[in-house]
């Protein structure tokens, strides 16, 4: 009867202890998860390198792990990665995320980089949560999302097309450039310019000369912009001095003819009725006249030719009639 009772006791203490070890790592994991936070952050190049664990930094600083990696299924072009981080990191508003490279692995990690200073000023250095207002919108994923921003490793692979395009052109150009006939040409041009530098050692005399004269005639024009210089503050002077009285007198030339051709349209103002009844009446009346004239002119010249073929009895008797002589038979 005792032996029973102490199996059962014994039995009633196992059990106690596996309950109490049960609650203990049940109390542990629930006080290890609420020290972490989850945040998504969606990138929309390729995540070469991550997978669930990789490590989470923060300013360089180890601060957590990716706990996943999927696609966004309404955009697949999207990958939405979830990290978990120790509760006393500050992840405050602008702070971004960017995948950096460790080492020469091909490993890759989450580099979590802090706000500058005046950004953490206009935000009043809030922490990135999700609002009780349009929570569905902003985080459409059930945690704040973390913006990002291109690594040097996603720029570099983002450009790896275009960067090897251009060396393959580069490379293209350059084997057209030292093809055989352009280095002969190269060659060629080499030759040239080593006879040119053996000319002008050669004529580094003549040279000089040359030199020492441009210097004579650089000097010499200085001068003469210096004596122009002088010239043209003379003239400004006998310009201001001796040319305003005789600008006052050409003024007062032009006021004078002014004058006169005001007196002198006048004039002919007053004598235009004058000049009218002139044209209308005595030009008219002196054309008369001179029809007048020239009929006299032509009864004097008629006059005068009979006084010359038939003397004064033209003009005092008759017109002489011809001696009448019968017809002979």
């Amino acid at each position: 009867m005792e032996t029973r009772s102490n199996h059962v006791l014994v039995g009633a203490v196992v059990l106690a202890l596996i309950g109490a070890v049960v609650l203990f790592l049940v109390w542990l994991s629930q006080a290890g998860g609420n020290q972490d936070k989850h945040y998504d952050i969606l990138f929309k190049t390729a995540v070469d390198g991550l997978a669930k664990g990789s490590s989470v930094t923060f300013s360089g600083v180890p601060v957590g792990q990716v706990e996943s990696i999927n696609l966004v299924p309404q955009a697949p072009e999207v990958i939405r990665v979830r990290i978990s981080v120790n509760n006393s990191t500050p992840v405050l508003v602008g702070t971004f995320a960017t995948i950096k490279g460790v080492g020469f692995t091909g490993v890759s990690a989450i580099q979590l980089d802090p706000p500058e200073s005046d950004q953490r000023r206009l935000t009043g250095a809030r922490e990135i949560t999700c609002p009780d207002t349009n929570r569905d919108r902003v985080c459409p994923f059930g945690e704040a999302i973390i913006p990002t921003k291109p690594g040097a490793l996603g720029q570099l692979l983002n450009s790896a097309p275009e960067l090897l395009e251009r060396v393959s052109t580069l490379t293209l150009r350059l084997t057209e450039l030292l093809s055989d006939r352009n280095q002969k040409s190269i060659a060629a041009i080499l030759e040239n310019v080593q006879v040119i530098s053996k000319n002008l050692a050669q004529r580094s005399d003549e040279i000089a000369s040359t030199m020492a004269d441009a210097r004579v005639a650089i000097r010499q024009a200085g001068d003469a912009a210096e004596s122009f210089g002088k010239l043209a503050d003379t003239s400004n002077d006998l310009l201001q001095k001796d040319a305003r009285p005789l600008i006052a007198d050409l003024q007062r030339t032009v006021r004078s003819a002014d004058t006169s051709m005001h007196n002198l349209d006048a004039a002919i103002g007053d004598a235009r009725p004058g000049l009218q009844a002139f044209s209308k009446q005595t030009i008219p009346e002196v054309g008369q006249l001179v029809r007048d004239l020239r009929e006299m002119s032509g009864a004097l010249s008629a006059v005068a030719q009979r006084l010359n073929t038939q003397g004064a009895g033209g003009i005092v008797g008759g017109q002489k009639l011809p001696d009448y002589s019968p017809r002979k038979k």
